[in-house]
């Protein structure tokens, strides 16, 4: 019994030692922490069209033009921002960000499950992967709280103006950022990515991974990381109450949970979430108790080794010289 409490406690001083077992939460955007898209709240709306119309012409554009959905939206932007003489920048994306509504305990969301995982050990890093627009996001209340976002965004002239997109990112497109993330080659641009990286070099464990989404350009991200052994976790609008969607794809396969887009502490997410965490703290726990273990077997394994090969051949050694061989097989009981 001591035995093992030594063990126990030789596992715990080495997560002390190491840095802190980690978790990444993605998140959609669009449905998934606002009720509606991004692009509605302000932006459309400058523009004196409504949001069904300007959705309209921009899914044609891209129907007539053999086109992705999301470079069609990006495109009629410009279209319209050069036609009312509205130019588009940074700035003012970031600004209309604000006015981006959240759903119910959005807000205190991330404080909440940072605590919680904190207190079992466990460090949370939270990220965004949306077809929307990043600028958008990073001006949106939440931005503090976010590793990274990625999503589409333009490319800006000398004068600040948006002329081109620099990223877009569609349904199949997201799978590449939970690699990235898993693997810590976080920059777009990074060709790494596709590399193979050891298990213990990687940021975080595949394992590790939640992905919360509302909808089919979720479902790639979501089977990657439920095959990969993580957590996929389907949300749908608390107001409509219309879960065709989550059923559908909980059907299918591609979700671990689902529940209404409510963040609130007393949320049933937010109750998974919790069972998530406490399951990754276990894993890491006896994770780290099998290393403490592995160690111990391989020092043994060492010594048992050496004891045959010098055994054999100690016979005319000086006491001086059996008594160095005797510390260096102390050195590794």
């Amino acid at each position: 019994m001591e035995r093992e409490e030594n063990i126990f406690q030789e596992a715990m001083d080495f997560t002390v030692g190491e840095k802190r077992p980690k978790m990444a939460i993605c998140y959609d955007f669009d449905r998934t922490l606002s009720p509606d898209d991004m692009q509605t709240f302000t932006l459309i709306p400058s523009f004196g069209v409504d949001k069904s119309e300007f959705w309209h012409e921009s899914d044609m554009l891209a129907v007539e033009n053999l086109m992705d959905n999301n470079l069609a939206w990006m495109y009629e932007l410009i279209k319209y921002s050069k036609f009312k003489g509205k130019s588009l920048r940074k700035e003012y994306f970031n600004e209309i960000g604000r006015d981006v509504q959240l759903y119910h305990g959005v807000l205190s969301w991330f404080e909440n499950v940072n605590a919680y995982a904190a207190e079992r050990g466990i460090e949370v890093e939270h990220y965004i992967i949306s077809s929307g627009l990043k600028e958008i996001i990073e001006g949106s209340k939440i931005a503090p709280y976010i590793s990274r976002v990625y999503a589409s965004s333009y490319l800006y002239s000398a004068d600040g103006i948006a002329e081109w997109p620099a990223q877009v990112v569609n349904y199949t497109t997201k799978t590449q950022f939970i690699f990235r993330i898993a693997k810590g080659y976080l920059e777009e641009y990074d060709p790494r990515v596709n590399d193979s990286l050891p298990h213990s070099e990687r940021n975080v464990d595949y394992e590790n991974i939640v992905y919360i989404g509302d909808s089919a350009t979720d479902i790639p991200c979501m089977t990657l990381v439920k095959q990969k052994g993580g957590y996929s976790i389907g949300v749908y609008d608390p107001v409509t109450n219309n879960k065709k969607k989550v059923y559908q794809l909980f059907a299918d396969g591609r979700l671990n949970f689902y529940a209404p887009a409510d963040y609130s502490e007393d949320s049933p997410i937010f109750a998974y979430m919790k069972n998530v965490i406490d399951e990754v703290a276990a894993k890491e726990k006896q994770k780290s108790e099998q290393k403490v273990l592995s160690e111990h077997a391989e020092r043994y394994k060492k010594r048992t080794t050496l004891e045959k090969i010098l055994g054999s051949s100690c016979d005319g050694l000086t006491d001086e010289e059996k008594g160095v061989i005797k510390s260096i097989l102390d050195s590794i009981k």
